[in-house]
């Protein structure tokens, strides 16, 4: 069981959790070409078994992996033609699936677009993935306005936009409309895993008394947009409800977290902004009823980590001139020292952030920085684990393992 918080960590500050986002190569599209880089085995197994030990290594909380229904793209909403960057990629749920043996504590929450795709099956494959791991799932659920991906299912039709048109009304009630599907997929996801009871399952085989369907529930949810009866062909996941993860930049996609979310992946500019996010995110809680549960907010870093701060700047100037344009992300960008990342981290901590999710640009160097260099520096000012104390991902992160729904309470039980 974890420990009190004063127990783990005796320094004034509390602790932070700690993430890191695996991208292909890399968060820079020019990572691939690196001299450490390994572009010939990114489709295999054992390239993302060794990033997620090197984190594991490094004690983090949780990695996450990339997914996209569509090819990767240098243009928002929709694909380029450019040959120079990393194109393609594995399916995230089923890497994780085969990578989850080979750790023992790290947390892994695989990305899931929940547009166009059906919540019964992203549920049993999470339920899955969360055995297989022995209690260490998520998923990240990602939403989908691009018309090429619509065009791959064929079911709806979406409108080509461009960047500068995301803030008009038409783009705005667009992505108003995937967010509350975001937020239905989730509630179906959830009710699925709470549709076998915890005892569900006898295995009495004196008896010949396998499951008692009593403790096995139909879902009956009916929305505008979902009708599932249930139950899940797959038994209650071990910690009840696999976390749930969602990357918000903006008030709708706030609520997505406030409302469905366990961890929320934000991306502050600075650290008055950083409040005002967290600030808007605690309201979005009580606003649902949330306000006692705990929910996460991360802030999302880019990160290009090296010794001196001007041999990060010259390694970033590097890949930006081989991809032929300064790098951009829709997160801040760091470059610098393992050092100052931390203080800037401490820094941040103070507007109710619980936790960060770094992005390597280069992989495997950024993540090895993040894994040798910068905990250390972190467990040195008291602000980060010097082991695991959970064994599973949602007691990693201080969170409690939820009661089932469907199930009665004890006092009914035994009435």
């Amino acid at each position: 069981m974890p420990q009190p918080r004063s127990a783990q960590h005796p320094a004034q500050h509390p602790a932070l959790h700690l993430a890191v986002a695996l991208e292909g190569a890399g968060w820079h599209p020019a990572a691939w070409r690196e001299p450490d880089a390994r572009p010939k085995e990114l489709l295999t197994a054992a390239y993302w078994a060794d990033l997620v030990a090197e984190a594991e290594r490094g004690l983090l909380d949780f990695v996450t992996i990339e997914d996209s229904l569509g090819l990767q793209s240098a243009e928002h909403g929709r694909p380029d033609a450019r040959t120079d960057q990393v194109r393609g990629r594995l399916d995230a749920v089923l890497t994780a699936a085969r990578i989850a043996p080979l750790t023992r504590h790290i947390g892994l929450v695989p990305t899931a677009v929940v547009t166009h795709t059906e919540p019964f099956h992203l549920s049993k494959a999470i339920a899955t993935l969360d055995y297989v791991s022995g209690g260490r799932a998520g998923v990240r659920v990602q939403v989908s306005t691009r018309a090429d991906e619509a065009e791959l299912f064929g079911r709806r039709s979406l409108p080509p936009f461009r960047a500068e048109e995301f803030a008009g009304p038409e783009v705005q009630a667009l992505v108003a409309e995937a967010f509350a599907e975001a937020a239905d997929y989730v509630e179906v996801v959830r009710r699925l895993w709470d549709s076998w009871e915890d005892d569900a399952e006898i295995r009495d085989a004196g008896t010949g008394r396998f499951i008692d369907r009593d403790k096995v529930h139909y879902i009956d949810f009916e929305g505008p947009r979902f009708a599932v009866k249930g139950p899940s062909i797959t038994p209650r996941p071990p910690q009840g409800q696999p976390i749930v993860a969602a990357l918000a930049h903006r008030s709708i996609p706030y609520r997505l977290v406030a409302g469905s979310a366990d961890v929320g992946f934000t991306t502050p500019r600075d650290l008055g902004d950083a409040r005002a996010i967290v600030a808007e995110i605690r309201d979005g809680q009580s606003a649902v009823g949330r306000e006692a549960e705990a929910v996460h907010v991360f802030a999302d870093l880019v990160v290009f980590l090296d010794d001196t701060e001007q041999a990060a700047a010259a390694r970033r100037a590097r890949l930006d001139e081989r991809a032929g344009t300064g790098y951009a992300s829709d997160a801040p960008v760091f470059t610098g020292t393992p050092a100052e990342l931390a203080e800037l981290l401490r820094e941040w901590q103070a507007a109710g952030l619980t936790g960060f999710r770094l992005r390597p640009a280069a992989l495997p160097h950024d993540l090895e920085q993040i894994t040798r260099r910068l905990v250390p520096e972190l467990q040195l000012r008291g602000l980060f684990r010097t082991g695991y104390r959970s064994a599973t991902l949602r007691g990693l992160l201080g969170l409690p393992r939820p009661a089932n729904r469907y199930a009665a309470p004890a006092a009914e039980r035994t009435s």
